[in-house]
């Protein structure tokens, strides 16, 4: 054995020690995937999530001109993926031969959150788009400050949804995802699990808060969307994308229909016709990966109605309003009297 991978392997150990130490004195829960959840700056993480958030504030050399999509999980970000990418790439690549035909959605730019036992390359990769595109589902206070802090040069563009669709998706997608020979997750589980804000990346409001207020203090650096806003008027947000990453539609691109075009070929139903999206994986970890099929479902506004109870509804909706009381956002409905 050489020297050098001596060296390696007694670093290796050396980390395994201190990540063993680090999780024998934080909070923990059960989480409602596989592995249980851990407290770490205030979010709720499994443990290679938690190791990536750490590599990550360690390690990741970002560039001003990174572009990050920042979002809770099935809050929109396929969808999000697919239109940042195509909006910033569309002078590259022609619709008939596109990244997206082929990869799908999570092919087309890396995710930050999940620890490399090999190192981080990421950081340093050279074959991304340029400006390089990466997604997180971190909290504004768990990502690096190097990135976060506005002299940075670093963008954000975030997207939240009404929580109430965020937990039936959130329910649906451990559905596809839980090992089987664990025992199934009822809805009132995850429900409860949801509510409390122990859930993988939870709590969900503080989530949307802190890029929220984030956006409010550094608004040429966050791009803070609902994702009904964006059901409700794809285009202009496309518009507003292609402003924002530093690339927006020109007069004779709008003529020609190319905001059109970027919104169809993103669509919901474009996007699950795919073959990439009904047959492809996406690799997270040596050991772990997901079907691409598993990211998509219905993609609908107010699907929650066949899912929540009315004491659900009313339930959530006060912890919304109370959680964003006096901050100036408004997500789902105002709870009944």
């Amino acid at each position: 054995m050489s020297t050098n991978q001596r060296d390696i392997e007694e670093l290796e150990k050396i980390q395994q020690q201190q990540h063993a130490q680090l999780f024998a004195e934080l909070p923990r829960a059960v989480g409602l995937f596989k592995a249980d959840l851990y407290l770490y700056q205030g979010s709720w993480l499994p443990p290679h999530i938690l190791l990536g958030a750490m590599q990550l504030q360690t390690h990741f050399k970002h560039r001003s001109t990174d572009i990050f999509l920042s979002s809770f999980m099935k809050t929109g970000t396929t969808w999000l993926r697919s239109l940042m990418f195509t909006t910033l790439n569309r002078s590259r690549f022609d619709f008939s031969d596109h990244p997206l035909l082929r990869y799908g959605p999570h092919g087309c730019f890396p995710v930050v959150d999940v620890y490399q036992s090999t190192g981080y390359p990421i950081g340093d990769s050279e074959d991304l788009s340029f400006p390089r595109l990466f997604a997180s589902h971190f909290a504004h206070n768990v990502l690096p400050a190097s990135i976060t802090d506005p002299s940075s040069g670093c963008k954000f563009v975030y997207v939240c949804r009404d929580p109430k669709d965020v937990v039936v998706s959130l329910w649906h997608f451990i559905l596809k995802l839980r090992p089987k020979e664990l025992p199934p997750v009822s809805f009132d589980q995850v429900f409860k699990a949801f509510c409390e804000g122990v859930t993988e990346y939870g709590p969900y409001w503080d989530h949307v808060l802190g890029f929220w207020k984030a956006a409010h203090e550094s608004p040429d650096k966050i791009l803070f969307f609902k994702y009904e806003d964006i059901k409700s008027d794809p285009e202009a947000h496309v518009k507003k994308l292609a402003e924002f990453m530093g690339v927006p539609i020109s007069v004779q691109e709008e003529d020609n229909g190319m905001v059109k075009k970027i919104a169809e070929f993103c669509s919901f139903e474009h996007l699950t016709s795919l073959e990439i999206n009904k047959t492809g994986f996406q690799k997270i970890t040596s050991e772990y990966g997901i079907p691409n099929h598993a990211f998509f479902r219905r993609g609908e506004v107010g699907d929650w109605k066949s899912h929540l109870t009315k004491e659900m509804k009313e339930q959530i909706d006060r912890i919304t309003h109370d959680k964003l009381k006096d901050s100036g956002l408004t997500i789902g409905a105002t709870p009944e009297s």
